[in-house]
């Protein structure tokens, strides 16, 4: 029972956290997002809430397995598990609702170091926390070239 409470929790903070971007987002992504050049990799708009839905997902699991195995012996991965997570909700605020792409890539490029510290920090708690872990990782690192280029083509 614990380890389902576990997950469900990891999920619906990690899922509660991509729901509460998404307002900040809203009028950004209609007014200003499709006024910007952008590289010619950009998906389709219908891309990113079905990618971020599987990341998400990914995400919850991962972490729902660590805190299954005692968060208090976990500490750090707790720490970076936490602290990319804020600032997964932060670039959301920096990019779109402050549109300023330069702070977006500086919290991006962040978040790709501590996506990647906390998969590399779990793979020796559960192999499988770190894995789930690659989806979004490979995900923010494509959201982070988008990110530096939006920068670059419209300064």
């Amino acid at each position: 029972m614990v380890r389902v409470l576990n997950i469900v929790v990891a999920l619906s903070l990690c899922f509660g956290v991509g729901l509460s971007a998404r307002w900040f987002q809203a009028s950004s992504i209609d007014t200003w997002y499709p006024m910007l050049v952008k590289p010619a990799l950009t998906p389709p708009d219908v891309v990113f809430p079905i990618v971020w839905g599987v990341a998400y997902l990914c995400m919850g699991l991962s972490f729902g397995l660590i805190l299954d195995k005692n968060p208090v012996l976990n500490f750090k991965s707790v720490v970076l598990f936490s602290f990319q997570l804020m600032l997964n909700f932060l670039w959301s605020i920096l990019f779109f609702y402050l549109q300023n792409p330069l702070l977006g890539l500086i919290d991006i490029v962040l978040l790709d170091v501590f996506a990647i510290w906390y998969a590399v920090c779990v793979r020796h708690i559960k192999k499988i926390s770190s894995w789930l872990f690659i989806p979004y990782i490979v995900w923010i690192l494509f959201a982070t070239y988008l990110n530096g280029c939006i920068f670059f083509f419209n300064r």
